[in-house]
């Protein structure tokens, strides 16, 4: 065992630093992202009667995202890229300070919380995204993502189980005078704690910005616009990835303890898989793995929608701790592909495709969180909760379609012969 494990520390090892220094950052701030994406829909859920809050509040953070990546665009020519990572970290922080401010939750209220963490997700995943494509190459890339997948699927098991144990117990245990939003307090401190020690992590890198050129475009490559299909594709299911499991959990199944034991040990299940993948599997995999991930989220809300019980939830949260992670070791290194032909094709900047990316992404997240708040208010929170979510899953599932489209252009193109184009392996 300890062989093994000094075999794979060489061989992260022989990677080059700034690939290391990318991968320990985000292992960092790993430990953030399940109290951000879990318990601010909690808290929402905890402190307020409309669930709709909690996907405004979704559909505000993507709202802030592309406008952050145009931003980002102009700030690249003149501040170092590693403080503007470190700025998107440190920003989580604060839209949590900013959340547990508020008297009470309205609707205004949340959405410039919301905002406030766009803003973080922005300048986080806009660097993040030029980062990897920058210390990365195709032939490293499936570790890379594995790797990072790895990471977030612990502590996608630790940090769940710990932060639902410690607010349960608060309300359990009269801790804090039985406040449990004293226990809210505590971790928003505990994320900002985290978020500070990343940014500085990140700065041990020797990241370099990209080329000062235009990054905003209207007319781009026939491969780039099925590229931005397959992004708006992508983003509709987003919205319901990250809030679906905490609505329904609260709803159906417990409070706080239950989200955190029930996304606990479905992360625990998948660890080890996607560690394997990251190591094992190759570009001519990709296609598979991306449908196999989209067969397990439709078939996750179809448990969720014909059952609508808690048994139909943790079915649901299987599934889809399974599938997002397939989905993302799959997508990202065909868009980062996609980025490396096009952007040589068309002689531009990488960054002009990554925030185009986002800006097809939004448009998906769009249409899901509203489908979503016009059930919610105009229609019922039962219809919301147990329909649109396989209506969601259905409407992602043609993505795979979508992908086969792009890997046949990038095969016409003499790139990524090695991916199978259909289910074949």
């Amino acid at each position: 065992m300890l062989n093994k494990l000094t075999q794979e520390f060489k061989f992260f090892n022989s990677h080059p630093l700034d690939m290391r220094m990318l991968l320990l950052t985000n292992l960092i701030y790993a430990l953030v992202m399940p109290i951000v994406e879990l318990f601010i829909g909690a808290y929402i859920m905890r402190n307020s009667s409309d669930i709709s809050l909690v996907v405004i509040f979704q559909l505000a953070v993507y709202t802030g995202i592309p406008l952050t990546f145009m931003i980002n665009g102009f700030l690249l020519n003149s501040i170092p890229i590693a403080r503007l990572y470190s700025l998107g970290m440190l920003l989580s922080g604060v839209s949590m300070f900013a959340m547990m401010s508020l008297d009470n939750l309205d609707t205004l209220g949340v959405f410039f919380a919301g905002l406030i963490m766009g803003l973080s997700y922005g300048f986080f995943w806009a660097n993040r995204d030029f980062l990897a494509l920058n210390t990365t190459h195709d032939n490293n890339r499936n570790y890379y993502y594995g790797i990072e997948t790895f990471f977030y699927t612990m502590t996608g098991i630790i940090v769940p189980f710990g932060a639902g144990v410690f607010i349960a117990a608060t309300e359990k245990n009269g801790w804090f005078g039985g406040n449990v939003n004293v226990a809210y307090y505590c971790l928003t401190v505990f994320v900002f704690a985290l978020s500070v020690f990343a940014s500085i992590l990140v700065h041990r890198g020797g990241f370099k910005n990209p080329k000062k050129a235009p990054f905003l475009f209207f007319k781009f490559d026939r491969l780039w616009n099925k590229m931005l299909g397959l992004a708006s594709l992508k983003g509709v299911a987003q919205g319901y990835i990250v809030t679906a499991p905490t609505m329904l959990i609260m709803s159906l199944v417990g409070k706080e303890g239950a989200l955190g034991v029930i996304q606990s040990v479905a992360a625990l299940l998948s660890a080890i898989l996607l560690y394997v993948l990251g190591r094992t599997t190759t570009p001519k995999h990709r296609l598979l793995i991306y449908g196999i991930g989209c067969s397990l989220f439709v078939l996750g809300a179809f448990f969720n929608a014909s059952m609508y019980s808690a048994t139909g939830v943790i079915l649901f949260v299987l599934c889809l701790l399974f599938a997002r992670p397939l989905l993302d070791i799959a997508y990202f290194p065909i868009q980062l592909k996609v980025i490396d032909v096009v952007a040589e094709k068309e002689n531009r900047n990488e960054f002009t495709y990554i925030f185009n990316h986002e800006l097809g992404l939004y448009l998906g997240r769009l249409f899901g969180c509203g489908l979503f708040i016009v059930l919610a208010r105009y229609v019922s929170e039962y219809a919301a909760l147990r329909y649109a979510l396989l209506v969601i899953a259905v409407v992602h599932f043609m993505g795979w379609f979508a992908m086969r489209g792009v890997v046949k252009d990038l095969k016409g193109q003499g790139d990524a012969e090695n991916i199978v184009p259909v289910f074949e392996s």
